[in-house]
């Protein structure tokens, strides 16, 4: 199955709504904003399909006019079932000035001997604020499916005016890498990434915040990058999806321009 998904933006009287979207089966948009006063529009990525499922694409197109707001959701942990031959999924994401984006999608959870490929494509532009949150687990771990799928890649890539700045490549294949090595994920099971780019944020201070929530938080370790452009780049390591997506949030609830108040450090 070959699903399609288009979201457009824009901007009226400094409040940010949803212009227009198109989607084929399984996906749906529904927009879940609150307040309809704030500048800053919620939309839910909803999806009829119980998961991913061998030789499906998805193929998903955001565009964000200048100053837009947009935060988008997921519905639930994106299942990736047995596969033969393989599904991929593509998302390209297009900001234009001052316009920010939040994506912290749920965890993802590859079942025995799924196959997935997914690029990711994010094109910036000056002045704009991007959150884009990412984790993995290891399979059904309570089904007893720890490390059983056979192969899961992520791509992501991040432009600034069309220049890479962000390059993200993660490879996971089980079967030939030993993932409890020495340089892998030495004995933990889930991991998570968090990208976050701002022009104006204190990154020192930001880290610091950060670093102390971390710091708190029981059966994870955690590592801080600062990027070529101004912003921070936080891994997890953990042994559950739930702790490391909370965190991600957590953390997302202390960022510039974010009014958040549901996971506060």
């Amino acid at each position: 199955m070959i699903a399609k998904l288009h979201i457009t933006t824009a901007l009226r009287d400094g409040i940010t709504y949803f212009k227009e979207s198109y989607f084929t089966p399984p996906f749906k948009v529904a927009n879940i904003t609150e307040d309809k006063k704030a500048n800053k529009l919620n939309l839910m990525l909803m999806c009829s399909s119980p998961g991913i499922l061998d030789e499906d694409i998805y193929e998903m197109k955001i565009e964000l006019a200048e100053e837009c707001f947009l935060q988008l959701h997921t519905q639930s942990y994106q299942r990736l079932f047995t596969m033969k031959k393989g599904a991929s999924q593509r998302m390209n994401v297009h900001l234009q000035p001052n316009a920010s984006f939040i994506y912290l999608p749920h965890p993802s959870v590859p079942h025995e001997d799924s196959i997935f490929t997914a690029i990711n494509k994010i094109y910036l532009t000056d002045g704009c604020t991007l959150v884009w949150g990412e984790v993995l687990t290891c399979g059904r771990k309570l089904n007893g499916e720890v490390f059983k799928f056979s192969k899961y890649h992520n791509i992501t890539e991040i432009y600034l005016n069309n220049k890479l700045i962000i390059k993200e490549n993660l490879l996971m294949q089980p079967a030939t890498i030993n993932v409890k090595a020495i340089g892998q994920l030495e004995g933990f099971t889930h991991q998570a990434t968090l990208i976050y780019l701002n022009e104006t944020v204190d990154t020192k201070k930001l880290n610091k915040t950060i670093s102390n929530y971390l710091s708190l938080q029981v059966g994870i370790i955690f590592g801080i990058s600062t990027p070529q452009k101004n912003g921070l780049i936080i891994r997890l390591l953990g042994q559950k999806g739930e702790q490391l997506d909370n965190c991600l949030k957590a953390i997302t609830t202390q960022l510039p321009i974010i009014k958040q108040v549901a996971y506060a450090i």
